[in-house]
Parts: C-alpha cells; sequence; structure tokens
C-alpha cells in the first residue's frame, strides 16, 4: 500500500467516523459543557442540578434545538479532527516501524506517535473548539449585548473583540489533552493486540476482530483517558467561554482557572460535568473506532488504487 493510499483512506474513515459519532451525541456535550462551567457565580446561564435536570431545564426554557447548539462547528471540528489525527497517527506509527524495522510497535511507541497527532490536530483545530463552546454556552432565552447568530458570525466577532488570540484561547490545556488522545490510543492498540492474539482467537490472530469487541475496546479505552485527563476539560472549558457574561470570576489562564476551581470548589469542580462527558464519549468512542474499522475494511476491499 502506497503512502498516498494510506492517508487518504485513513482521513476518509476518521472523519466519516467523527461526524457520526457527532451527529448522535451532541446534546450530551452541550450538558457537559454547561455543567463544566458552573462556578457558583451568577451569569447568563441557570443553575443545573446534574445531567437529567440540564437536559429538562434547556429543552424547557429553550427548546429542543438548544441541545444541538454549536452543532455546525462541532460537526466541522469532529470531520477535521479525526481525519487529520488518524492520518497523522498512522503515519507516525508507519515511520517507527520503518525506523526501528518492526511490524508492531511497542506501548511507548503507539503512546508517541498518537501524542505527535494530537499536537497536530490541537494546533489546528482549537479555534473551531472555542467556537463550538461559546456557541453551546449561549443561552437562548438571555438577554446578551451581542449574540452569537451562528458560526460565521461567531468567527467575525472574536477577530473584532479579541483577535487573533481570542481563537486560541485554551490552548494550553487543550495541548495537556493531547495526553487524553495518547493514552486512549495506546490502550485501544493494547487491547486490540490482545484481544487478536492467540489467546483469544484459537491462534488464528489473522481473524479480524468483530463489530462488539471493536465497540467495547473504543469505549474502555476511551473511559480510562477521559478519568485521567477530565480536568483539563474542566479548565479549558472556562477559559474558553466568553468573559463578558460570566462576571465575578475571570478565568484568564490555565494556571490561575485551576487555582481558583480548587480554591473556591475543590477537587470535587474539576470533575463537573464527568457524568453526561462518559454516557457520551463511552458510545461515542465505540461508534468511531467500529466505523473507522468498518470503513477501512471497505475501503481496502473495493478501492484497489494502480500500481
Amino acid at each position: 500500500m502506497s503512502n498516498s493510499e494510506h492517508s487518504w483512506k485513513h482521513a476518509v474513515a476518521g472523519c466519516t467516523a467523527g461526524l457520526v459519532s457527532v451527529l448522535a451525541l451532541h446534546p450530551l456535550d452541550v450538558v457537559k459543557t454547561r455543567l463544566q462551567v458552573q462556578d457558583g457565580v451568577a451569569g447568563v446561564l441557570p443553575v443545573y442540578y446534574g445531567t437529567r435536570d440540564a437536559l429538562f431545564r434547556i429543552v424547557q426554557d429553550e427548546g429542543w434545538r438548544a441541545l444541538y447548539a454549536g452543532i455546525s462547528p462541532a460537526l466541522l471540528g469532529a470531520g477535521l479532527s479525526w481525519g487529520i489525527y488518524f492520518t497523522a497517527y498512522n503515519n507516525a506509527k508507519m515511520r517507527w516501524q520503518g525506523l526501528r524495522n518492526e511490524a508492531s510497535l511497542s506501548a511507548p511507541l503507539h503512546l508517541l506517535s498518537a501524542a505527535e497527532a494530537g499536537c497536530i490536530v490541537c494546533l489546528l483545530t482549537n479555534p473551531i473548539w472555542v467556537i463550538k463552546t461559546r456557541l453551546q454556552l449561549q443561552r437562548r432565552a438571555a438577554r446578551l449585548s451581542n449574540p452569537y447568530r451562528g458560526f460565521g458570525h461567531a468567527v467575525r466577532q472574536i477577530a473584532k473583540e479579541e483577535g487573533f488570540a481570542g481563537f486560541y484561547r485554551g490552548l494550553l490545556p487543550s495541548l495537556l489533552l493531547v495526553s487524553h488522545g495518547a493514552i486512549q490510543f495506546m490502550v485501544y492498540e493494547e487491547l486490540k493486540k490482545a484481544a487478536s492474539g492467540p489467546l483469544m482467537r484459537d491462534n488464528d490472530s489473522k481473524q479480524p476482530l468483530n463489530s462488539l469487541e471493536i465497540s467495547v475496546i473504543g469505549a474502555v479505552s476511551k473511559l480510562a483517558a477521559s478519568i485521567v485527563t477530565y480536568p483539563s476539560q474542566v479548565v479549558r472549558a472556562r477559559i474558553q467561554q466568553r468573559q463578558d457574561q460570566f462576571r465575578g470570576v475571570r478565568y484568564d489562564s490555565g494556571l490561575r482557572t485551576l487555582q481558583v476551581t480548587m480554591r473556591r470548589e475543590g477537587v470535587r469542580g474539576l470533575y463537573k460535568g464527568l457524568l453526561p462527558n462518559v454516557l457520551r464519549v463511552m458510545p461515542q468512542s465505540a461508534i468511531t473506532f467500529l466505523i473507522y474499522e468498518k470503513v477501512m475494511q471497505l475501503l481496502d476491499n473495493q478501492i484497489q488504487w494502480p500500481a
């Protein structure tokens, strides 16, 4: 398989997987983001008492469409992120395999390959996630002085009011969250290797994993990464929100946000929104990896590139 074919197929499979998973589970992402920024200071959002209450209140106060706030940047970001991630990750793995002349990499090299891919994705897509977060936190019923009317308007307003730096708010915790993807892919590869081994495959390691196995491995790898790195997500969400609409406490850097959150809310403050996040990311990851593997199989079987 040539490098061009390799990259193209991984990009298509990753992009498709990312888009489908976002469409299926976006409402839980909205709830997670709103819970993450609840710090006891009055703002444009009401107080939500957990995941179920947030879902009910959002629909009651703003209508079901509010559960899909920020869906445009979410779809764009997910498609680009997963497409770039899978491509960069597999290119990094191939490079290490070539350098070491090994068909199978160790867990540390899987970790390093995933971290490299994560940094690339982070630097390219951070502006999209800033816009997504702000649209998700924009309550329809609130009287805002200058609400964003959509993705394009948000881009123009951020550029006008905050300049280029506004699109890179939360970049440091985003870079720290590279460890999330690195941990996830390392666990995924190791579980996949174990599930494909002779103990699970009756000495037939060439037999592909079935849909259930891929889904379970994808979900477990995501859960492990989420629990370890979740505080960085809370810090990032608080930095990326519109500071002029959340008065009383300013979150202007990763370190200050961490200090303020710990002082005012304790460790629990760093895990706000964890439940809807787990409810979202486990099936989302299962869907993503399942679709990715199936699309790759389809492309490998159906598309033959000329030599």
